[in-house]
């Protein structure tokens, strides 16, 4: 049955992040005008945003760096930035290991953990080398993958503490499947190398996409959000746009105003289970498949001092249950502008992040001190250094968890969201951390437009599937194969 549309509601957008910014770009760039993008922010960037606190300090919504894995995302900054409004990097990663720096990644620079230490973990990773037979873990849960892949000796050390922190979440409750990326795998010959040859103990490790990594000279990593969104018709782009219910049987969404925007497709970046949660007739076993998706809550906290950037370095993790955060981000390393202007040689911020588990309250004023009490006891920070700035932000949704029980319930809810012509995509539209980055993000929006308008498949969620019908241009919001 064809869908009455209004001039603006033909596809509609669901939040203004990398996802969906994308998206309203990519369809005017096949010629679809007929778009609508809300975000219920006052401004555009989503996760991707950055804010400038009242001291002239600049901080990014939690640790971004810029690298990609598609075509369509470097063709994107390309196009909105020139070559020296992107610093580019290479990264120096280190792991704070009791009173020490270990370089990243943990696992191939055994020989830099105290003797005693380093000998059990190489032991455990021999170990447990030789009871796999030398193929790659195989296990369904995390904590069983990382045994089986490191030993017990480095789970103990490192995987545990630090996972435990990150996620919030217990490691049994976890998958494995969406490792690939995300944890470095390790090569036995190489760190048995690193223990005799001292030039080896010297290299902090290569491995990964964000081996080197750009980031707006200014701005923060907001600015390419804020660029792309500036580049659409701001009479498409409604921001203060909450939205409360999405009828699908007469195709339209209700804004928490009480107005009703017609819609013939609806893209939705936002949680999946708010959007299953506010689907008028989400089955009952959609809706129970979306309360068992888990997520993390991440205080970011921005600390701000009157001291030089001296440390070279680009981030540190923290295992350690004594110190609040699981990173810290040398954030005036990454662009002199993130701090005051006036002040950029004589200042420095670091950006930490902390992961509570959803609705857990906490004290931002506490969480803040003793953070900078932490950043101080670690050398990152020289002791008589002034605070000249404390800056909180609560990201209420921030890394959607792979738990064992995740991609069941994907099964059960994506396939009976797109049969209702809405389609889910971006980090928490798909619920899939390994996916989750900004250039997946911005493939996934390219992806659907594309799809939408011309039937193209989708290659990042479907790389091997046939596209069903696209959305007609017929003026009367007929839908129609292509």
């Amino acid at each position: 049955m064809p869908r009455h549309h209004t001039v603006h509601g033909r596809i509609v957008i669901l939040g203004a992040g990398p996802c969906g910014l994308a998206c309203a770009d990519e369809l005017n760039r096949l010629g679809f005008t007929d778009w609508l993008l809300l975000e219920s922010a006052p401004r555009p960037g989503g996760l991707g945003s950055s804010v400038t606190d009242p001291a002239g300090f600049t901080w990014d919504l939690g640790g971004h760096v810029v690298f990609s894995h598609f075509g369509e995302f470097d063709r994107l900054l390309s196009g909105l930035f020139t070559p020296g409004e992107l610093l580019h990097h290479d990264r120096s990663s280190f792991i704070r290991y009791g009173d020490r720096w270990v370089p990243y990644p943990f696992q191939h620079h055994l020989h830099a953990l105290p003797s005693g230490e380093a000998e059990a973990a190489l032991a455990g990773l021999l170990a447990a080398r030789d009871e796999r037979g030398g193929t790659p873990a195989d296990a369904a849960d995390f904590a069983s993958w990382l045994h089986a892949m490191y030993g017990t000796a480095l789970v103990e050390q490192f995987f545990a503490p630090y996972n435990t922190k990150v996620w919030a979440t217990a490691l049994q409750e976890m998958a494995a499947s969406w490792v690939a990326e995300r944890v470095a795998p390790v090569d036995v010959n190489a760190v048995l190398a690193a223990f005799q040859n001292p030039q080896a103990r010297a290299g902090t490790g290569r491995w990964g996409p964000n081996a080197t990594f750009a980031f707006p000279a200014r701005g923060g990593t907001g600015e390419i959000w804020r660029r792309l969104a500036a580049r659409l018709d701001p009479s498409r782009v409604l921001t203060g746009a909450h939205v409360t219910g999405v009828d699908t049987r007469s195709g339209h969404i209700v804004l928490a105003s009480g107005e009703r925007l017609s819609y013939e497709h609806l893209v939705a970046t936002g949680p999946l289970d708010e959007l299953v949660a506010m689907t008028d007739d989400a089955p009952a076993e959609v809706r129970a498949a979306a309360r068992t998706l888990r997520h993390t809550t991440v205080a970011m906290v921005g600390l701000g001092y009157t001291a030089p950037t001296t440390d070279e370095r680009s981030w540190l993790y923290f295992p350690q249950p004594d110190i609040p955060f699981y990173r810290a981000t040398n954030f005036s390393k990454y662009a002199p502008a993130n701090v005051p202007a006036s002040d950029t040689a004589s200042l420095c911020s670091w950006m930490t992040e902390t992961a509570i588990p959803p609705d857990t309250h906490i004290d931002p004023s506490a969480l803040a001190r003793a953070c900078d009490q932490a950043l101080r006891r670690c050398g990152l920070v020289p002791e008589r250094a002034e605070l000249a700035s404390v800056h909180v932000e609560m990201i209420p949704y921030a890394y959607p968890v792979p738990t064992l029980g995740r991609d069941a319930a994907l099964d059960v809810i994506v396939p009976s969201m797109e049969m209702r012509g809405i389609h889910p995509r971006g980090r928490f539209g798909t619920w899939r951390y390994e996916i989750g980055n900004m250039d997946h993000a911005v493939k996934m929006g390219i992806d659907i437009a594309r799809h939408l308008v011309t039937g193209a498949r989708e290659e990042l969620l479907h790389p091997t599937t046939t596209a069903p019908a696209s959305v007609s241009r017929s003026a009367t919001g007929t839908r129609e194969a292509s």
